[in-house]
């Protein structure tokens, strides 16, 4: 008879379903708890005869062991749904969370502006290290040993060789090793631009930063002239600015560059009156520009006979700070969310 009742009950046990803490405590009365089933059981163990009780005793152990494993693990499929309910509960009286919605930073806000006004003129975009040889930074591009940007003070220099200038190794001062080594591998014709990350040692300030970002641009090909480098730039300037927008070109001096310019925008601010941004002159400055020096090409491996180019260089800062009248650098780095708020959308 208990033999019967044993796998009666563990056909019930096994069976069973609790999905609430009443059913849980109806389950461990009917069946674990001092008057329960299991021990009734086993008060009656004591009337079998001597011969059997071996063997009845192994299967009540049994039928305890499945009974208060099953209860555990209700116990324990009830306790983690309590806990996944509270957490979900919603409190009708807390106040809205406000919908923060991210945004993407200013500066690369510009750089995407800037590859997309280039890249519909034909220009493809080239990147490179940022860690330099000073061949690629300096040597290459026609600075003198002697030049003052290969100073300590201009310049962060991670090792420097022994054997020869060319071979220290230095965080790059410009983008212009993307040109060089662009020429190495591609014969013309060549029209890229090259955006990226640059360093100089310079003291932080509103106005200048120890990191910053530059697009540089390169086009080299036959009969390349000063007229397609001035052309090239005013149709930026107006895509960039204003359709109104016009340049100038200033006389200036870069080491890779022949003749070079300083190129100037009019002022889409005032309109070329006169105002803050562009200290009442009616023009702000945006790029450096020249045609590429004969050395340049020459050491970059082209026929500086039978090739000619052009290559400008802008900051990604200065054009952002002029396109959304900012008037601190600083305020691109320091990541506060007020500042940043504000190109939400843009």
């Amino acid at each position: 008879m208990i033999t019967d009742r044993v796998k009666e009950l563990l056909q019930e046990i096994e069976g069973s379903l609790v999905e609430n803490k009443e059913q849980l405590e109806a389950f461990r009365l009917k069946y674990i708890s001092k008057k329960g089933a299991v021990t009734e059981l086993f008060d009656g163990l004591k009337n079998i005869p001597q011969e059997d009780r071996r063997a009845v005793g192994q299967e009540l152990n049994t039928l305890k062991n499945l009974a208060q494993s099953r209860f555990q693990e209700f116990s324990t499929i009830l306790e983690n749904s309590a806990d996944v309910n509270e957490g979900n509960q919603i409190d009708l009286t807390l106040p809205v969370a406000p919908n923060l919605q991210g945004s993407i930073h200013p500066l690369t806000i510009v750089r995407r502006r800037i590859i997309e006004i280039f890249e519909r003129m034909g220009f493809n975009v080239s990147y490179g290290p940022e860690i330099e040889s000073d061949w690629y930074n300096f040597g290459a591009l026609n600075f003198a040993d002697n030049h003052p940007a290969r100073e300590m003070q201009d310049t962060f220099f991670i090792s420097k060789s022994e054997e020869a200038v060319k071979d220290d190794v230095l965080l790059r001062t410009h983008t212009s090793n993307v040109q060089i080594r662009l020429m190495e591998r591609q014969k013309p014709p060549i029209r890229s631009i090259m955006p990226g990350r640059v360093f100089r040692n310079e003291a932080i300030s509103a106005r200048a930063h120890c990191v910053f970002h530059q697009v540089e641009g390169l086009y080299v090909d036959r009969n390349v002239s000063f007229r397609d480098l001035k052309d090239t730039l005013y149709h930026f300037a107006k895509e960039m600015f204003d359709k109104d927008s016009r340049i100038r070109l200033r006389p200036s001096y870069f080491p890779f560059t022949e003749p070079s310019a300083e190129i100037d925008v009019s002022c889409f601010i005032c309109k070329g009156k006169g105002c803050n941004i562009c200290k009442h002159t009616g023009w702000v400055e945006i790029a450096g520009s020249g045609m590429v020096d004969p050395n340049v090409l020459t050491n970059a491996g082209i026929d500086s006979e039978e090739f000619t180019g052009f290559a400008f260089g802008m900051g990604i800062e200065r054009i952002t700070m002029l396109r959304y009248g900012i008037s601190d650098l600083r305020l691109f780095t320091e990541n506060d969310v007020r500042f940043l708020r504000q190109f939400e959308g843009a």
